[in-house]
């Protein structure tokens, strides 16, 4: 399973739509499966982020705020969002290990 956190610096970027740095982790038996891979994008956009999501065959997206559309159409795609999450993103990215992330 793979695990897509947007990102701004440390932290959980506030806005889907104007993220253009995202954490990718894999998770293999419930722990992580190597380091966590940090991607810069070339401008923010969200429907680049929503093909990238596809295309890295991600399971779970973690998000500051994000518009309908967009969980609409992930969540179509059967890619899990959860969303208003705020913290640095490896405090994230631990708790949706342990499963304290809803």
């Amino acid at each position: 399973m793979k695990i897509l956190i947007t990102a701004q610096g440390d932290f959980v970027a506030s806005r889907f739509d104007l993220t253009s740095e995202v954490v990718i982790a894999t998770v293999e038996n419930g722990a992580l499966a190597g380091k966590p891979r940090t991607i810069i994008m070339d401008r923010a956009s969200a429907e680049e982020l929503s093909n990238m999501i596809m295309e890295e065959d991600v399971s779970l997206v973690i998000c500051g705020g994000i518009e309908e559309r967009h969980y609409q159409f992930l969540t179509w795609k059967k890619i899990r969002v959860v969303d208003f999450v705020i913290g640095d993103h490896q405090s994230v990215l631990n708790r949706a290990l342990t499963g304290e992330l809803q």
